[in-house]
């Protein structure tokens, strides 16, 4: 069973976007929802429904959405995320990963900019990390057109502008990796 809006918006050359939606969250807080609300992702209840092919967006697995990517996304690969609390997120990708052969990506390094994590490198909103991933893939006005349905959507741009327009001219996945470092502090 999936979610979507009476008035479906998705173009036929927009990348499909998919949300495994566990209802953890406050629903009014919820950027999955609203996305839905508005046309730009399908959301699935049940994790047997989410695409069989595609991207799985996991902070932990280490591989980063990239140019690497391209290729799959051009043929119809589907960018999937996991809704879920920050404070469940390890026991719900473990699920996720035991019904389903989405390959994981994490993001390279952004700031938040939705009220609740406001300013946290990598704590983005389900929004703030779809639009991530498609600007990175060079579908710039798609992610536009997610972040337009928040009201934090136009900050999130502003802040990220600078990392976004790098991560996005990167040729490869290794020299995207090497960019953010540019912009963010390495870890130790």
């Amino acid at each position: 069973m999936h979610l979507m809006s009476s008035s479906e918006k998705i173009d036929v050359y927009d990348v499909p976007l998919h949300v495994i939606h566990l209802d953890q969250d406050d629903p009014k807080k919820c950027s999955a929802r609203r996305m839905s609300k508005h046309g730009h992702a399908i959301l699935h209840k049940n994790t047997r429904a989410a695409p069989k092919r595609g991207f799985l967006l996991d902070p932990s697995s280490g591989i980063l959405m990239g140019p690497d990517d391209m290729k799959s996304i051009s043929r119809g690969g589907a960018i999937v995320a996991l809704d879920c609390s920050w404070k469940r997120l390890d026991e719900s990708l473990e699920s996720i990963s035991r019904h389903t052969r989405l390959e994981g990506r994490t993001l390279p390094v952004l700031l938040a900019a939705n009220p609740i994590s406001w300013g946290k490198p990598g704590r983005l909103s389900t929004a703030e990390a779809f639009a991530s991933s498609l600007y990175i893939l060079g579908r710039k006005e798609q992610a536009e057109r997610i972040l337009s349905c928040l009201p934090y959507g136009p900050a999130f741009l502003e802040l990220n502008q600078m990392p976004l327009e790098a991560y996005s001219d990167a040729k490869t996945n290794e020299e995207l990796a090497e960019v953010q470092w540019e912009f963010f502090d390495r870890p130790e």
